[in-house]
């Protein structure tokens, strides 16, 4: 059975597309966000950065980071801060924009 994720696609009035995930992201769901990164990724205008809005995912595993690895190139993350050793000790920090949801 899957873990709860919702998932939200939306372009912003400057035509920044976001990708919102709400719950959490691991092994059972991953498919289904990995279909949705992609999707988002193919939405962008002029290779603009996606962001991926995690400051309502309260999870993730090594399936995630694998995704957000295979897409280093064409995204940031806003993360919820419960994320941020996972991120960082991960290497994503090193190589992605990562900022927790609040910091702005």
């Amino acid at each position: 059975m899957a873990t709860p994720l919702r998932l939200r696609t939306d372009r912003r009035e400057d035509g920044t597309v976001v990708l919102t995930a709400v719950g959490e992201l691991d092994l059972s769901n991953i498919a289904e966000f990995s279909e949705a990164i992609g999707e988002a990724v193919g939405d962008r205008v002029d290779g603009a950065t996606l962001r991926l809005d995690f400051s309502s995912v309260d999870y993730l595993d090594s399936a995630a980071i694998n995704v957000l690895f295979e897409h280093a190139d064409t995204i940031d993350v806003i993360a919820n801060p419960i994320l941020m050793p996972v991120l960082t000790v991960s290497g994503l920090t090193n190589v992605v924009t990562v900022k927790p949801a609040g910091s702005d």
